[in-house]
């Protein structure tokens, strides 16, 4: 990625690579305009409706109505639950303790305090993010509220209008969505890694047939490259797939995310292949071709085999790397009849999530995360109360909002929301202020301007989450500005007041939650990484317990830990760019590296869980005793690999002196175990403890190499 970025035209200049990479982003892409219209349809009819029977609390409802469509009815319904869930229960808890504190002061100031710590370790400690926030920014939203000198009738009536406006933003969204799923036909997902396959297949067809690379060719390789595979990976998730299958899927996603990278660079590092390489190519273009019509067709993809070791090297650096790429493709579906084939998790106990995550009251990054929050919160709540200006309160808000675990995630969603409320409340919102609203009378004038910020705020929403968090905040300081009160609004100090209060939340942040007890998100990356080698190790030794219920429970609960980590990865990866200091280079090396192991690392979960079939012995997984004891000593050996790889890493600069670059294990071969056992069951099993070893040997070389006693290009500043 980087890579490409230093080739994109004009990357000199910092304003022309930040307007590529603008422009990048708000391209169009498969599914999105239909996304984008049924967001705007459901905000716009929630307006209309507030503004026609004057319903407190309408603005918040119109952004939530915004943010709530999801790619499928299913995910959509899921975040609807979550939110009403957590509205519910934030408005009980907000009418019964304000009531509790309602006629002291000093009292009602600890109670406040005390909800803010709450609501911060909540959204720590909880498996489910969406009802905890929910639940948070109900209560902060009416605590302004409950602080006015109006009668404690008026403060009931209020919040429950708060639950009740954003509730009803919710079912109208989700009543949409139902409308919308029945007359829809396609699948985003397929389409989405379709496209990629395809114009990497254009690409490569070029080098082929010995012609320049075709400028749209480039140009959509480079642009899919840069957005990368956020918006699928938010299907697969919002998916009601079952698990082996989005497991699957999601290697499937993170390959093809790859393969687009490395046809990206190599687009930008020579125009044509020298004659030697173009056969190479046309096998490579062929076999993509196959892939994208067996997945298009939900078939598994057939195996091909490109990897030309006994030839001369390729002029082509990345042909490779672009080779090995394709191969694996097919392999995640080892084992599998279809892509479709999963076997699910068992019923009675594997599908019941409990609230709190593990460690939830005995990990104390728990408590320093409610207590990071807290400090920030409470200090701007005690800022605007000292200063009687209430209409900062937003500055709360904020320090909810961008509560991250690392600084540089924390900085990310920071800058989003400034620039959010820039460009909603100054720009947009004051300049329809000045320049259109004086000339504005009726809501049908109003409900056109609306949809026009509508439309803009959820193209930004719908792009990959660099930048979606940024049309958001657009939308939501529009209407914090125009949906407050029931009348064209003119006067400019509200937009001032809610920029403002950003500002006041943002520095409170980086004064406080950013100091206290944080964690830079290159450490958190590596953690994380090292995390995942050592848990897929547990997996490639599971299953070691000999009741069939614990194990096939064990087995599960690994699964759902790996593809958290996985989750976390990718995350933490966007928040390493907004780190600064002198292990940045270090950082960003480690987090270019870990971005292009993740494929491979994902790949070879998806076969560890067709592996494991075999090692318990499910119907039609029966191996002979002989097999079974090879399986054993090859699952042991590629364990320990594993976690030498994670012991490489974890104490890089100092490596362990029983870790050696390139140490080879004396174990029986799966080449020399597939002489002596010649059934087609066998060799099936054979073949994909072949594909395991050689991607456990393949990452295992990549690692020692940047992790050397010589310091490779991970190796932080001296």
């Amino acid at each position: 990625m980087a890579s490409i970025a230093q080739s994109l035209p004009g990357s000199g200049n910092l304003f022309a690579w930040l307007w590529q990479g603008l422009r990048d982003e708000m391209a169009p892409y498969q599914g999105r305009a239909a996304l984008v219209a049924r967001m705007v349809a459901a905000s716009t009819l929630v307006m209309i409706i507030s503004m026609t029977f004057q319903i407190p609390y309408g603005a918040y409802g119109a952004v939530f109505a915004l943010t709530l469509s999801r790619e499928s009815l299913e995910a959509t319904a899921s975040a609807a639950r979550a939110m009403v869930i957590g509205l519910v229960l934030g408005g009980a808890y907000a009418l019964v303790g304000a009531m509790l504190v309602l006629g002291d002061p000093i009292l009602r100031l600890i109670w406040v305090v005390g909800t803010l710590f709450l609501i911060f370790y909540v959204i720590s400690a909880t498996n489910n993010y969406a009802a905890a926030a929910r639940f948070g920014y109900l209560i902060v939203i009416t605590i302004p509220l409950w602080d006015r000198h109006i009668p404690a009738q008026q403060k009931v009536e209020g919040t429950l209008w708060a639950v009740g406006a954003i509730t009803l933003a919710s079912v109208i969204t989700l009543l949409l969505e139902i409308v919308f799923a029945a007359l829809k036909r396609t699948d985003d997902l397929r389409e989405g890694i379709s496209e990629r396959l395809a114009c990497v297949e254009e690409l490569l067809a070029c080098y082929a047939g010995d012609r320049p690379v075709e400028r749209p060719a480039q140009t959509t390789v480079t642009r899919l490259a840069v957005v990368g595979t956020s918006r699928l990976r938010r299907l697969l998730q919002r998916s009601s797939f079952a698990p082996q299958r989005a497991q699957q899927m999601g290697a499937v996603v993170g390959l093809v995310g790859r393969l687009v990278d490395l046809a990206a660079n190599l687009a930008q590092l020579v125009d044509r292949a020298g004659e030697e390489d173009r056969g190479r190519i046309r096998q490579v273009v062929q076999a993509i071709a196959v892939i994208r019509g067996d997945l298009g067709r939900g078939a598994v993809p057939r195996p091909t085999t490109l990897l030309h070791e006994n030839e001369k090297p390729s002029s082509l650096a990345l042909l490779p790397e672009i080779e090995k790429t394709v191969s694996l493709i097919p392999e995640v579906f080892t084992g599998s009849q279809s892509p479709a084939a999963a076997v699910s998790p068992p019923a009675d106990s594997d599908r019941r999530k409990i609230p709190l995550v593990p460690g939830a009251l005995s990990n104390p990054e728990h408590l320093k995360f409610g207590l990071r929050g807290c400090v920030a919160a409470s200090l701007c709540y005690i800022a605007y109360n000292s200063l009687f200006w209430p209409q900062i309160s937003t500055a709360v808000t904020t320090c909810l909002l961008t509560a991250l675990s690392t600084v540089g995630s924390s900085r990310q969603k920071q800058f989003l929301r400034f620039a959010g409320a820039i460009v909603g409340g100054v720009v947009i919102g004051m300049g329809a202020q000045i320049f259109i609203l004086p000339y504005i009378d009726s809501i049908g004038a109003f409900t056109v301007l609306f949809a026009a910020v509508a439309i803009v705020a959820a193209w930004f929403a719908t792009s990959s989450p660099r930048l979606s968090y940024f049309g958001t905040q657009i939308i939501v300081a529009f209407c914090l500005i125009n949906l407050q009160e029931f009348k064209i609004q003119t006067s400019l100090a509200v937009a001032r007041d809610r920029v403002v209060g950003i500002l006041l939340g943002l520095v409170a942040m980086w004064l406080f939650f950013d100091q206290l007890w944080s964690t830079p998100a290159g450490v958190e990356l590596k953690w994380a990484f090292v995390s995942n080698l050592r848990l897929l190790a547990q997996l490639a030794r599971e299953p070691i317990s000999k009741d069939p219920r614990t194990a096939i429970h064990r087995s599960y609960a690994l699964r759902e830990a790996i593809n958290a980590q996985f989750d976390k990865v990718r995350s933490l990866a966007d928040g390493v760019l907004f780190e600064f200091g002198p292990s940045r280079r270090q950082d960003l090396a480690l987090h270019d590296h870990i971005r292009q192991w993740q494929p491979e690392l994902r790949t070879l979960f998806v076969m560890r869980i067709a592996s494991w079939k075999y090692r318990f012995q499910l119907p039609g997984f029966e191996l002979p005793e002989a097999e079974r004891v090879f399986q054993q000593e090859f699952d042991d050996r590629s364990a320990r690999m594993l976690e030498e790889m994670a012991d490489r890493i974890e104490s890089y600069p100092h490596v362990n002196e029983s870790v050696r670059p390139g140490e080879q294990m004396q174990e029986p071969s799966v080449a020399a175990e597939s002489q002596r056992s010649p059934t087609p069951h066998i060799r099936s099993f054979l073949t994909l403890l072949h594909g395991i070893d050689s991607l456990t040997t393949s990452l295992r070389e990549e690692i020692d190499k940047e992790f050397n006693n010589d310091g490779g290009p991970l190796r932080g500043p001296q």
